[in-house]
């Protein structure tokens, strides 16, 4: 299924043209999002696996990429600002606990 097949099934939803924009707009956002979400479930992953090994060099690395795609998404308006401070708080305070 090409792209064009897709527009095509899209349009056979909607009838009025600014929905149909809306439909493959909001496909494409969802997409968007969904990627950015992923990658920074991964940076938390890392974190919390180097945590796990007590490594905490590797922490203090995966810790700073792990801040900037969170703050990343959050000004990109994938996660509200309270939510992506909760998270970094957390993962801090994780990283801290290493002796």
């Amino acid at each position: 299924m090409n792209n064009n097949d897709y527009k095509l099934e899209v349009y056979g939803l909607a009838n009025i043209k600014s929905a149909k924009k809306r439909i493959l707009v909001t496909e494409t956002r969802a997409a968007r999002n969904k990627a950015i979400r992923s990658e920074v479930k991964t940076s938390i992953k890392k974190v919390e696996a180097a945590v796990a090994a007590n490594d905490k060099e590797a922490a203090k690395a995966a810790l700073t990429v792990a801040i900037s795609t969170i703050e990343s998404a959050s000004s990109k308006g994938i996660y509200h600002k309270n939510n992506s401070a909760r998270k970094v708080s957390r993962l801090t305070k994780l990283v801290n606990g290493l002796a």
